[in-house]
């Protein structure tokens, strides 16, 4: 499990998340790519993240406990790979198995922390016709949607609490027509910003995160950025971290406030991590 202070500690609980992943390699570099330069790297790393994978993980490492993950793979080497190192993360995958290539990734991050990503194939989505266990999801407390279409994001809704990311699309949560308990994104990416209003049914809460600045809760006004526990490593995951632990804080029946300090706890944590996961 997760260190987490005394007071922020979780009961057990049964989480779910419904998303996609790209296996993605970590690689920390002298300096980030410049044309006609070779960078080198020191130290590198390959995991299951993505959105998706990225809250299954830390919500199992904050509930010391099997998080349900609904995705879609390719049936392809990486894929299997993916499988095999969410069992041994205290994740339980149900997967909708794609004949194409399971997406890639490529994170590098220099000296400074700063990083860049590149994504290799198409995003796989799990989708409500894929045969997969979904009356599962309401025996679970909380879930989280990173990636789905409009009537998984209704069977998602079983649950007592359900959060999203923005990266659904508007369409898609328009079409959806679900009340979402939070609706979690970066205040600082452009495509995860839904301006006020846009939703209806509007979210009950709606959260933008700022990095070190905090962000912005609707309703409830700013809040702040807990400080990092050790030095700057990458923020690669930090944003997701944060999505999970107010999903866990918000399942667990605390209130927005406690939810909110625990997400920039977990965000925090991450940050001082090399890969998401630690």
């Amino acid at each position: 499990m997760q260190s987490l202070p005394q007071d922020l500690h979780l009961p057990r609980l049964r989480l779910a998340v419904v998303g996609h992943l790209e296996w993605v390699t970590f690689l920390a570099v002298d300096q980030l790519p410049q044309a006609g330069l070779i960078s080198r790297a020191h130290r590198s790393l390959e995991e299951p993240a993505g959105a998706g994978a990225v809250v299954a993980v830390q919500l199992a490492q904050l509930c010391g406990a099997e998080v349900i993950f609904f995705t879609a793979l390719g049936r392809d080497a990486i894929g299997e790979r993916s499988e095999a190192r969410l069992r041994e993360l205290w994740v339980t995958p149900q997967i909708a198995w794609r004949d194409q290539p399971t997406r890639r990734g490529l994170s590098l991050v220099d000296g400074s922390s700063d990083r860049a990503i590149t994504v290799i194939g198409e995003r796989l989505t799990p989708t409500a016709a894929d045969p997969l266990p979904w009356e599962q999801l309401s025996d679970c407390a909380g879930v989280f949607v990173s990636a789905s279409d409009a009537e998984g994001l209704r069977l998602a809704r079983r649950a007592p609490v359900l959060t999203a990311t923005p990266r659904l699309r508007l369409p898609l949560l328009l079409k959806a027509g679900v009340v979402l308990d939070a609706l979690i994104g970066s205040g600082l990416d452009p495509s995860e910003q839904i301006p006020k209003g846009a939703l209806a049914p509007a979210p009950r809460l709606q959260i933008t995160t700022e990095g070190a600045d905090g962000g912005l809760l609707i309703p409830g006004g700013r809040f702040s950025a807990e400080p990092l526990p050790g030095p700057l490593v990458e923020t690669y995951g930090c944003g997701d971290s944060f999505a999970a632990g107010v999903t866990a804080g918000l399942a667990a029946g605390w209130s927005v406030a406690e939810s909110v300090r625990l997400g920039a706890h977990c965000g925090a944590t991450c940050a001082t991590r090399f890969g998401p996961y630690g």
